[in-house]
């Protein structure tokens, strides 16, 4: 037989070994971006690109997919040529290059009469491809977005100016960024990745195959949990976000961001001239009350701006002419979004030379390389037209925006048509707009200052890392560890560590009950930390952390005991999985399977109902509309899960726990069992009130009236849906929370959980970030009370806000809880702290409830 020092050391060597595979598992989430290209030397560039060209160019060919993000007038077209020369002469195939229509000549220029290469062909379809020899190819986005061309012929492709993929909508964009996976060397090549629009960088890194696009989400921003797709950068994941951009993408303001002379490349002022015009006054009559109102903001929705944009279009295009006569000497692009626009310019201005859609190309690409050469005077285009690409600056510094509207990315591209490096004119920028676009302008001017923002930010990291991508990764890498803090209470220890490392240190068959909510794969991250368990890439990788601190929580809980474990599961969104739909990740059932894997006996689970209502809010995936056009791809509300497993008893001839959970039968009556296993409920008398006494009653009150009935009548469907009917015809049916939902009869689904009533109430008030999964007291309330005794030890590895260990000693146990996050650690054990202290000291509540 072991004496205790020699089991301690069996348990110290164990120890050691698990934490040095614990160690490996946690460095090996440290992100990098693959390099996947080759190197190239200074003499195999063109002596045609100037310095800081060849150092992008060499970068990103050994890289292999990398995206230039380079400012205005730099140079780009002539290094995504390069970048195609060098990789189509070491290997074999064609390089295409897809650029936005009525830019093709600038490419065809700067490599005939700059680079001295082989003409590129432009090319429609796959017949005229497989015809030519030519090594590098152009295209439009419309040929790849209709299917004409399949990019995965070729050995390289480029996306030149690649934010116009956001004109053509949201699906097709990612769509269109999952179609050249499989080609070897990708490029993308744009002035303008909007920092306002995050999901746009992380969609450029997932084309590059950096990284899945909803892993980088999942690991740099947060969700709200209240509404779909409002996602912002977690505070503390700011900087290593964009380290880990500038690890597969150049941002380059200045030559000198590369330690280059500036000379040539300095920008001329520019100024913006504001013409505010009076906007027509128009009513609005309210179709329900039948008031009359005065309509004076564009900004209250697209009919509104539709009817500013049509009732100002005489006094607008009457501005633009006084400015365009007052300077007879300068070139104007006329900037404008509206057919009815066109036709306006050009019947007040004759010898506007126009470029719109319709247009038979050839043409348009004329007019546009006859105004870059100085040969029109005026062209009036539309910013999604001749906004990308153009090079204007030698003979133009002038611009009218004869209307605006809230594309940021579209105004700020037609302004660096001539506001670009080598424009040697101060430029001029006339905005001309109405008192009622006046909240338009404002968020354009907000989107603008915090575009200048952002690129200074990356500006400072390029000055400070250059292209050293060793440097930055170095400096990203997120803290592994934590330095461990315990308090201690009376009934309570709180400890700021990572769990794993914890329990490790923990006696075995130490807890009477284990209660947690577990991280949801990875669906959220806590802490910047590499401990973080939802900072894993996938499923597989969460569960691997997992098996790190499962055993544990075996080898600690006491024989016989009980571990209730709250999950639920996860919606995977269509445009994430191709599949077009949302569609549910079984997260519950993987988790049953991990724990039994461990020696953990399934006891089955408690389902929580969730709001339907407030779901769909979140993730827009059971709409009332989509389920209109098809209820064939609709599903169901996801419940919450509290799964429960036991850990086997010393004697399992009756599977009694060593220490089981006992109940007096005086305090624990039958009546009292027979509701906890059945829930019957007899009826009370009460009834569903008629449409007139509803009217009357507060909408706080009437979903606890319903649900009085509901528990203590037959349910019928037909009469549920007829009273919500009735609530919906006279607009009482709220569309942010379930009016009434259905109540449960079984004491395994419990519909009564009060979703406010968690520690992030008090949280909110102090204005501090949420904890974003919260466990509700009142599910914590039932499972200690079913599962443990007065007295007992109850264990939450995951504990927040301290939800667990709190609720625990307030219903007279002791509680234990293990945080890696130092912020909610700290709120935890202020709340542990808080209640203790109210406990010993008597106050005026104590009194008067007495």
């Amino acid at each position: 037989m072991k004496t205790d020092i020699e089991s301690e050391k069996i348990v110290a060597q164990k120890n050691e070994k698990s934490n040095i595979k614990y160690s490996d598992f946690l460095n090996s989430k440290t992100v990098e971006a693959t390099v996947s290209g080759f190197e190239v030397s200074d003499e195999d560039i063109s002596p045609v690109l100037k310095s800081h060209q060849r150092e992008a160019v060499k970068w990103a060919v050994r890289g292999g997919c990398r995206a230039l993000f380079e400012r205005f007038g730099l140079g780009k077209t002539v290094q995504e040529l390069e970048y195609c020369r060098l990789i189509t002469s070491r290997e074999d195939g064609q390089a295409l290059i897809v650029l936005p229509l009525g830019v093709r000549q600038e490419f065809v220029h700067d490599a005939v009469e700059l680079l001295h290469i082989q003409k590129p062909v432009y090319v429609r379809n796959m017949s005229e491809i497989k015809e030519t020899r030519a090594p590098i190819l152009l295209t439009n986005y419309e040929r790849l977005r209709d299917g004409d061309i399949n990019p995965e012929y070729f050995t390289a492709v480029c996306l030149d100016e690649a934010s116009v993929l956001r004109s053509f909508g949201s699906k097709t964009y990612q769509t269109f960024l999952k179609i050249c996976e499989k080609v070897k060397y990708k490029l993308v090549a744009t002035a303008t990745p909007d920092p306002n629009k995050y999901k746009e960088i992380i969609h450029y890194a997932g084309f590059l195959g950096v990284m899945d696009t909803g892993q980088a989400l999942t690991r740099f921003f947060q969700r709200d949990s209240t509404k779909a797709n409002n996602l912002t950068l977690y505070p503390h994941k700011e900087a290593e976000f964009w380290l880990w951009v500038s690890t597969w993408a150049l941002f380059l303001s200045k030559l000198s961001d590369l330690g280059f002379d500036d000379t040539g490349y300095d920008l001329p002022p520019m100024e913006i001239r504001y013409h505010k015009l009076p906007s027509v006054v128009r009513r609005k009559c309210d179709r329900l009350t039948g008031q009359i109102a005065f309509e004076n903001d564009a900004a209250e929705s697209l009919s509104s701006a539709a009817h500013e944009k049509r009732d100002s279009l005489p006094a607008r295009i009457s501005k633009m002419k006084e400015l365009v006569d007052a300077s007879p000497d300068d070139n104007f692009i006329l900037w404008h979004d509206l057919e009815d626009e066109r036709h306006a310019i050009k019947k007040v201005l004759p010898e506007a030379v126009e470029v719109y859609g319709s247009q038979d190309l050839d043409i348009r690409e004329q007019n546009v390389i006859d105004f870059s050469e100085g040969k029109i005077r005026l062209l009036a285009t539309k910013k999604e037209i001749s906004g990308q690409g153009c090079n204007f600056q030698k003979h133009c510094h002038r611009a009218i925006f004869v209307g605006i509207d809230y594309k940021f990315n579209d105004f700020i591209q037609a302004i660096h048509r001539i506001y670009r490096f080598l424009q040697t004119e101060k430029v001029i920028i006339d905005i001309i707009y109405t008192e009622n676009e006046q909240l338009i302008l404002d968020e354009l001017i907000a989107k603008w200052d915090r575009f200048n923002h952002q690129q200074e930010k990356m500006r400072e990291l390029i000055k400070e890392n250059g292209l050293n991508n060793n440097e930055i990764i170095s400096k990203m890498k997120r803290s592994i560890g934590v330095e461990r803090l315990e308090v201690k209470g009376k009934n309570y220890t709180a400890v700021l560590n990572d769990c794993v490392r914890e329990t490790q240190n923990m006696p075995g068959n130490s807890v009477d009950l284990i209660h947690t909510s577990i991280p949801f794969s990875n669906h959220y991250e806590y802490t910047p930390s590499y401990n973080d368990f939802g900072h894993n890439d996938n499923n597989e990788k969460f569960f691997e952390q997992m098996d790190f601190l499962t055993p544990e929580l075996l080898r600690i809980l006491r024989p016989g005991r009980v571990a209730a474990i709250h999950v639920k599961d996860r919606i995977l969104f269509g445009n994430a999985t191709g599949n077009g739909m949302p569609t549910v990740d079984p997260f519950s059932d993987m988790t049953v399977m991990h724990f039994i894997k461990h020696g953990f006996m399934y006891m089955g689970r408690i389902i929580v109902l969730t709001d339907v209502v407030r779901e769909n809010n979140q993730t827009y995936r059971l709409g009332w509309t989509e389920q209109c056009k098809d209820g064939t791809k609709m599903g169901v509300g996801c419940p919450e899960y509290v799964l429960l497993f036991r850990k086997l008893p010393t004697d399992t001839s009756k599977a009694y726990a060593d220490n089981p959970v006992t109940k007096s039968k005086s305090e624990y009556t039958r009546a009292r069992w027979q509701l906890d296993a059945h829930a019957f409920y007899r009826s009370s008398g009460d009834r569903l009130l008629s449409k007139d006494e509803i009217k009357q009653i507060p909408i706080s009150k009437i979903q606890k009236l319903y649900k009085n009935y509901s528990v203590s009548n037959v349910y019928d469907f037909s009469s549920h849906v007829a009273i919500t009917e009735d609530f919906d015809e006279c607009s009482r049916l709220p569309a942010t929370f379930m009016l009434m939902p259905p109540a449960s009869w079984s004491d395994s689904i419990w519909d009564d959980i009060n979703r406010m009533n968690t520690l992030n109430t008090s949280q909110s008030k102090k204005r501090q970030a949420l904890h974003v999964c919260p466990l509700q007291i009142d599910i914590v309330e039932r499972i200690i009370e079913r599962y443990s005794n007065p007295g007992e030890t109850v264990f939450d590895p995951f504990g927040g806000l301290m939800t667990v260990p709190l609720t625990a000693v307030k219903m007279g146990r002791k509680g234990i809880g293990i945080e890696l996050n130092a912020d909610y650690f700290r709120d935890g054990v202020g709340y542990l702290k808080q209640f203790e202290d109210s406990e010993e000291q008597l106050t005026m509540f104590d009194v008067i409830n007495l």
